[in-house]
């Protein structure tokens, strides 16, 4: 069982659980991005299903076969994530070894991961859905046409139809929060009867639940069919309710040494990437993932600086105004993130709001891709930090501890209305930006 899993204890415990007939009911896979949540979770799917006893990894029923294609009917997922940097990952892996059948298999399970969040039980009766089905059936269609014979030159072809496809069905259909309706389909699918031993619901980043569908999910918990399985993940479970923690079991996955990751990539993604070493506690293969985006880190780096040093700017403006003296780590911050942002080509800093948010939604594609927006504030707030390192004049002051608390409340914030509540990144820029460079100009 999970040997899929590499370097992760949680799976241990859980094997265990499952073996002794203990396994609970409802569970929680809590802990950083990229650390194995999601493949433990659609593993335990299969082994709920397995024909055979224990589960074996290489069981070859029915079942098993139906769950590794993600196709089996007693498996729901729901639930957003970056699915595009693992398509476009997997796709790079399955070019340099076309002739692995474990390759082409991984690559196949990262659009079904994809494709299971359009599920017609979540779907059905939904207006929007006829504007995605186009894209959904090309997806199918494509991934048959990689099961023909065919050259490499072919596959090459498929494979970024492929990518692009569902590159566009993920921006267009996936919402980062999870809807109530969803969680209310769900729940009738849930009393249904299974088709094998067990029903799995897996809902991926729960806690990107409103507070309609966490009370609807609450519901749930509260009496759940005997047949079913419960599974949440989350990246931030403290934001669940605790109603909902108390009711399931937790799991807590960590974030794995920097040989377990490397053999992740090896293993997986065929991949012995050294180009980044892991810095600052950041997982090497969400960093590697993150590689497959539009928008690499220099980039992102840019922009957060172009912004840090408007704020900067801004906030000199309304002391300027005031009368007041800029306070020294804000004055830290444009002397510092003002030549990055000029040497990425992006000019002086904008005081204007509009202007400002202008640039950079036009240098970044509109955040095209939800998960960059989150890169974008994370390389924001290392900017914030090292602004202060070269002359560390306020080290352990209330000065900078109000300085450092002001920008990670207001970017968690930002980080939330884009991710939770689904709100635009135009709107949160204008917030973030706004807020910000008051608070900075009023520091004490």
């Amino acid at each position: 069982m999970f040997e899929n899993v590499i370097g992760q204890g949680a799976v241990i415990t859980l094997a265990g659980d499952i073996h002794l007939g203990r396994m609970a009911p409802a569970m929680l896979f809590a802990g950083p991005p990229a650390s194995g949540k999601g493949t433990a979770a659609l593993e335990l799917g299969r082994i709920i299903s397995c024909e055979k006893q224990n589960a074996p990894w290489n069981c070859v029923c029915p079942a098993c076969a139906r769950h590794r294609l993600l196709l089996h009917p007693d498996l729901l997922c729901l639930g957003s994530r970056p699915f595009f940097a693992e398509i476009a990952a997997s796709a790079d892996a399955f070019l340099k070894d076309s002739e692995s059948a474990a390759a082409r298999a991984f690559f196949i399970r990262s659009i079904r991961k994809l494709l299971a969040r359009f599920s017609p039980v979540l779907w059905e009766d939904e207006s929007g859905i006829s504007k995605l089905n186009p894209m959904i059936s090309s997806l199918e269609e494509g991934l048959d046409e990689l099961d023909r014979p065919g050259k490499d030159d072919d596959n090459k072809k498929i494979i970024e139809g492929l990518k692009k496809t569902a590159f566009k069905l993920e921006n267009d259909g996936i919402k980062e929060g999870i809807p109530i309706n969803q969680i209310r389909k769900a729940a009738a699918w849930a009393h249904l009867a299974p088709a094998g031993k067990g029903k799995l619901l897996f809902i991926e980043n729960a806690d990107r639940m409103g507070e309609g569908a966490k009370n609807s999910l609450l519901k749930l918990l509260e009496e759940p069919p005997l047949a079913l399985t419960v599974l949440l993940s989350s990246t931030k479970p403290n934001t669940l309710l605790k109603t909902i923690l108390s009711r399931v079991r937790v799991y807590r996955f960590i974030q794995r040494d920097e040989d377990a990751e490397r053999d992740v990539l090896r293993r997986v993604f065929r991949s012995p990437w050294t180009e980044n070493k892991k810095n600052s506690g950041e997982s090497i293969i969400r960093a590697y993932l993150d590689s497959f985006l539009p928008l690499n880190d220099s980039t992102l780096r840019g922009l957060a600086a172009f912004f840090a040093a408007s704020a900067a700017a801004k906030a000199f403006s309304l002391c300027k105004k005031r009368g007041i003296v800029l306070p020294g780590p804000v004055s830290l911050l444009g002397k510092y993130a003002a030549p990055i942002a000029e040497t990425a080509g992006l000019g002086r800093p904008e005081r204007n709001c509009g202007g400002l948010v202008s640039t950079i939604l036009k240098s970044a594609d509109g955040f095209g891709v939800r998960s960059l927006f989150g890169r974008f504030l994370r390389s924001l707030l290392a900017i914030v930090a090292e602004s202060q390192a070269p002359e560390n004049v306020f080290s352990c002051t209330p000065l900078l501890v109000s300085y450092y608390e002001i920008w990670r409340r207001f970017a968690t914030e930002a980080d939330t209305a884009v991710s939770i509540y689904n709100q635009s990144a135009a709107l949160a820029l204008e917030r973030l930006f706004t807020e910000s460079s008051g608070a900075l100009a009023e520091m004490k």
